[in-house]
C-alpha cells in the first residue's frame, strides 16, 4: 500500500491513491489537475522515505472535484453581566480532490 504526507494550505495530510479530501481552496476549476510538489514522506514495499524537508523528485498528482464551502462555525462572544452579545458565522472554502497518483522520484 502506497502513502505519501504532503503539504498545503498550512497543514499536513496523509493521502493514498483514489483518496478524497478536502483542503484550503486551491485556484483551480473542477475537473482540472494539480500537482504537490511539497512531498513530505513517502511509504511503501520499499519502506518509508523521510524527506529533509521534502523528498526530492516526489510529486502527488490530484483530480479537483469540486470547490464548495464547509460546514458554519457559530462564534458567540458574551460579556457576562453587561447586557453584550455577538452572534457570527463563517464558513471556510474548501476544495474536494481525488488523489489519482503518487510518484517517487
Amino acid at each position: 500500500m502506497n502513502f505519501a504526507v504532503i503539504r498545503t494550505g498550512g497543514k499536513q495530510y496523509r493521502v493514498t491513491p483514489d483518496a478524497v479530501l478536502k483542503v484550503e481552496k486551491l485556484e483551480a476549476e473542477p475537473g482540472s489537475t494539480i500537482t504537490f510538489h511539497e512531498v513530505l514522506a513517502i511509504g511503501g514495499e520499499a519502506g518509508l522515505t523521510i524527506g529533509a524537508p521534502t523528498v526530492p523528485g516526489a510529486t502527488v498528482t490530484a483530480e479537483v472535484v469540486e470547490q464548495t464551502r464547509g460546514d458554519k462555525v457559530i462564534i458567540f462572544k458574551k460579556r457576562r453581566r453587561q447586557n453584550s452579545r455577538r452572534k457570527n458565522g463563517h464558513r471556510q472554502h474548501e476544495t474536494v480532490l481525488r488523489i489519482s497518483a503518487i510518484a517517487a522520484a
